[in-house]
């Protein structure tokens, strides 16, 4: 096994959390840190400790993970974490923060004289829980022996994407695939409301296409939870599926694309988010085909 780490994890979400518990089920040090700390203490059963605040978590650790809502939460949180953060310690920011949002997290990195890996991960709920998370990872070649231990415990398997953090070659990447998942989702949703507008029994959706190139297990498994009334606990929540959808919309515009489906589904993620379903699974954004005093 490779040497003991000591890590501080600010934001304990849905994927912070299961990440935290990982590193620490690993055999690390791990001080962990949430703005409404009731989300972060059930970690201290798997060994983590709670800090108060996020400069308590990342005092002389080897490795800050940042797995915070947006860009601009995770500037705001490291620079409350700012007067503890060690010179040379490595700063994987795992938060789907976008492009822009990426340039001026690196200019502090630098200020900080922190190592910074761009690491977003492909994965929901259930892949964080198991450890088996795709790790996108942009950093220099001489600092990746000391977060492949952090990637080999919360992933699957690691895509290194380039050696400078700061172009965000794996955020570029992880917003593309981001692409098609909520487009995805998306489409199973309004593949649901028009089958439930037209009398269509969605069984008979899928049995026609069962076996064929349009048939896929990501529709099953969110329409599955439509269906069954499995939205709660989210795998990937509605807020944060609108999120997503208007960083990529941002991007495209950045570079000279527009993208219709990514904007609609953001609207619809919107509207999901003002009917209530907020924290529900993104595949909720089913509900935004609907007037909300409908019984949909």
């Amino acid at each position: 096994m490779t040497d003991k780490l000591t890590v501080g994890v600010l934001g304990t979400g849905i994927m912070g959390a299961a990440m935290a518990r990982n590193i620490a089920r690993a055999g690390h040090t791990v001080r962990v840190w949430n703005r409404t700390r009731a989300k972060a203490e059930p970690l201290a059963a798997d060994g983590a400790r709670v800090a108060d605040t996020p400069a308590e978590a990342v005092e002389g650790a080897d490795v800050v993970l940042t797995v915070l809502y947006d860009g601009g939460t995770v500037r705001d949180v490291m620079a409350e974490a700012a007067p503890a953060l060690r010179p040379g310690a490595a700063w994987v920011q795992s938060t789907t923060a976008g492009v822009a949002a990426l340039v001026e997290l690196a200019s502090f990195a630098r200020e900080k004289g922190l190592v910074l890996f761009d690491a977003p991960v492909l994965g929901t709920r259930q892949p964080a829980e198991a450890g088996q998370l795709l790790v996108l990872a942009a950093g220099p070649s001489e600092g990746r022996d000391a977060v492949t231990p952090v990637f080999d415990a919360v992933g699957a398997r690691t895509v290194w994407t380039g050696e400078d953090a700061a172009a965000g070659s794996a955020t570029r990447l992880k917003l593309v695939a981001n692409s098609w998942v909520l487009a995805a989702t998306t489409a199973t949703g309004e593949v649901l409301a028009l089958a439930k507008a037209l009398g269509v029994e969605p069984r008979s959706f899928f049995d026609a296409i069962a076996g064929g190139p349009l048939d896929m297990g990501y529709l099953h498994a969110k329409a599955g939870l439509v269906l069954d009334g499995g939205l709660s606990p989210a795998s990937f929540s509605v807020s944060t599926a609108e999120k997503d959808a208007r960083l990529i919309v941002e991007a495209g515009e950045q570079h000279g694309v527009r993208l219709d489906v990514a904007a609609a589904s953001a609207e619809r993620f919107a509207r999901a988010a003002a009917q209530g379903h907020a924290d529900e699974d993104m595949a909720a954004a089913y509900f935004a085909s609907f007037d909300p005093d409908s019984d949909a």
